[in-house]
């Protein structure tokens, strides 16, 4: 069982860095005209609470006190990460509705859905045990 909480935020993690690749430059401009107003009525409805595209390039820190340092293979990766929209919706449900209306997913691009948590699994997990001992 997960001891984490969601805290009624989601996020959406647009994964594919090359789904536009093969578009003329007309139906590139229709399918960003059809995003942005996708972005536009999130903000209007009230739940968009930040945006931001990702480069495609990275470093990935792993081992005891970050001892290695490598370059991601994030560009060439469909799975990349290229952005995220983080979102004021209480239910993975309506999170998930939200996503299915983004215009990119027709031509490639994945969104990963994930709840936002109170804490960390290691601390929820701690917090649970003390819970329990007492």
């Amino acid at each position: 069982m997960n001891p984490q909480n969601p805290v009624g935020e989601h996020l959406l993690l647009i994964r594919g860095t090359h789904w536009n690749h093969g578009m003329s430059p007309a139906e590139l401009q229709r399918v960003m005209t059809d995003f942005y107003a996708w972005v536009d009525g999130l903000a209007q409805r009230g739940v968009h609470l930040g945006a931001q595209p990702l480069v495609e390039e990275g470093k990935l820190v792993s081992g005891a006190k970050g001892a290695s340092v490598t370059d991601g293979a994030f560009a060439e990766s469909k799975e990349a990460i290229a952005g995220y929209f983080r979102l004021a919706v209480a239910s993975i449900d309506e999170a998930v509705a939200i996503a299915q209306a983004c215009p990119i997913l027709a031509h490639g691009a994945q969104i990963e859905v994930r709840p936002v948590a109170d804490l960390c699994r290691p601390m929820a997990e701690v917090a649970e045990r003390e819970k329990e001992a007492r």
